[in-house]
């Protein structure tokens, strides 16, 4: 690329926010590991430096330090939360342990905007995450902005163009974050701000061909759902015939799911679309399970064996193809061997066993959902394709919590149907970034005529969101929450309650396991 932002991983569960927020703005982001070289990154032709936050601390033995010789690159830097320490450890200044942790919104006051706050209200509402934070200044720095917390949440060096803050202004909490960013990319950088969606689907398909060949075969799961549709639709634009896809009925779909994907994929796509019923194989391994993380690891390594064992039917395959996005990468694992915390196994990058037979090809793994459906509009697939809420990979699997039974499911389907339906009558299935049921593993009274009824509980998961990342809970109108929980007690004979969840991402995630 002629122009790229490279953002070092130090680690942080925000990292790739960063990245996708400078795609926002529709200039060219990489990700580095933290000790990738400065020659490396010369090599590359980075105009700018982000220095990612981290779970570390300057202070700790293991703490993630890069290359030096990136401040002697000749191009502008940009450090935040633990980046801004760093900065301020290696460059000469003084980092030290704050009395209080500062954790959520604070109010920050620029007294002096330059290039980074360029026209932005001399105060703002940011969000912070740090334990530690700079109390004396590295040579040739100005503190330009202030928090209750800190005489140094923003720090330049004009001279260098090197630039620190304490708060995260890639999450969607802090207001006007992302201009700040921008304004570092353009008034600092000078980036050009030409990357597109275009862009990016150009060299997915060349790497796609690249790395497939002309003569290798890919196996796709193909869900149905947004994520594995669109990289179907990358696969299927650069190797045409050499891709199979399959869709595996698990037990845990929708009501009328196998019969949707079905009908839309054999009539609309000239794609090889193999069906598999694996329901009684899925049921049976999850039976008694009760830990989240051993169903969806369970699930994982299921649906990889049925697709080993498809192979018999195809001939052969060399790839397995999975639509895994950045926020599953992000919860699961580490990028690399960076430090960042697990906080839950996603089936498709978690789940995997360690010695599988085929080799995995993830086209979309660096984008965020939002950037998914761009790219899958620009593909030509359908509204209903693009546009449909996500949905887990492990089904309905995360959605009954405690043990899977065929009855809890079947309780499940049922009141989920009714809540999609009242969703979409009303308009609001488009408005929100999820919807669904959840089957507790309780049960409560109820009254039904005369007499008294001891059923299941039904909780109402419906959140907005802009990249899964974060989530509100959705303030729907009352009437319609009232008609969905009467449509689901009156109909869903198995149901004598419906309650509502008002968590949101964090503290909790939004699906419930």
């Amino acid at each position: 690329m002629s122009q790229t932002i490279a953002v070092i991983d130090f680690g942080s569960q925000y990292t790739q926010v960063i990245a996708r927020r400078i795609r926002e703005c529709q200039v060219y982001s990489k990700i580095y590991h933290y000790k990738t070289s400065a020659e490396q990154l010369r090599a590359d032709g980075v105009i700018g430096i982000i220095l990612s936050g981290g779970p570390s601390s300057v202070f700790s033995p293991k703490a993630p330090i890069p290359d030096r010789g990136l401040f002697e690159l000749g191009v502008p830097v940009l450090g935040i939360c633990y980046g801004i320490q760093l900065m301020g450890h290696l460059l000469g200044g003084k980092v030290s342990k704050s009395t209080h942790r500062e954790y959520g919104h604070g109010t920050l006051t620029i007294q002096k905007p330059g290039r980074l706050f360029n026209k932005l209200p001399k105060k703002l509402r940011v969000w912070n995450s740090h334990g530690d934070k700079l109390i004396e200044l590295p040579p040739g720095f100005a503190a330009i902005g202030t928090t209750d917390n800190s005489p140094f949440a923003v720090i330049e060096d004009r001279k260098r163009d090197f630039y620190g803050i304490q708060f995260h202004p890639e999450v969607f909490h802090s207001e006007r974050g992302v201009d700040v960013i921008r304004n570092f990319l353009v008034n600092v950088c000078g980036a050009r701000q030409d990357w597109t969606t275009k862009d990016f689907i150009e060299h997915a398909v060349a790497d796609i061909r690249k790395t497939v060949g002309k003569k290798s075969r890919v196996l796709l799961g193909l869900s149905g759902g947004v994520d594995s549709s669109v990289a179907a639709a990358l696969l299927h634009k650069a190797i045409g015939k050499q891709l199979t896809c399959v869709f595996v009925d698990n037990g845990l779909l929708r009501a009328g799911e196998r019969e949707q994907v079905e009908s839309l994929y054999a009539r609309n796509f000239k794609i090889d679309l193999r069906v598999v019923d694996a329901s009684k194989l899925f049921l049976r391994r999850l039976k008694g399970v009760t830990d989240p993380e051993k169903k969806r690891k369970i699930i994982g390594i299921t649906f990889v064996e049925v697709f080993e064992k498809s192979l018999k039917s195809i001939g052969h395959a060399d790839y397995l193809a999975q639509g895994t996005l950045y926020p599953d990468v992000i919860e699961s694992v580490a990028i690399g061997d960076n430090p960042a915390a697990l906080i839950k196994s996603h089936h498709n990058v978690g789940g995997l066993p360690e010695r599988m037979k085929l080799k995995l090809l993830e086209p979309l793994r660096e984008l965020f959902k939002d950037e998914v459906r761009a790219v899958g509009e620009a593909c030509g697939l359908p509204r209903e394709v693009v546009w449909r809420q996500p949905f887990p990979g492990p089904g309905l699997g995360v959605r009954v919590a405690g043990e899977i039974t065929k009855a809890r499911l079947d309780v499940l389907k049922a009141a989920d149907t009714i809540l999609q339906e009242e969703m979409m009558a009303s308009g609001w299935y488009w408005k929100v970034w999820q919807s669904f049921c959840v089957f507790l593993p309780v049960k409560s009274v109820g009254v039904i005529g005369d007499e008294r009824n001891y059923a299941d509980v039904i909780a109402l998961r419906i959140v907005e969101s802009k990249d899964a990342m974060t989530a509100d809970w959705t303030r729907l109108p009352y009437d319609l929450l009232q008609k969905i929980s009467n449509r689901i007690t009156n109909e869903v004979r198995d149901v004598s309650r419906v309650v509502l969840d008002i968590s949101s991402k964090p503290p909790a995630t939004i699906e419930w396991e």
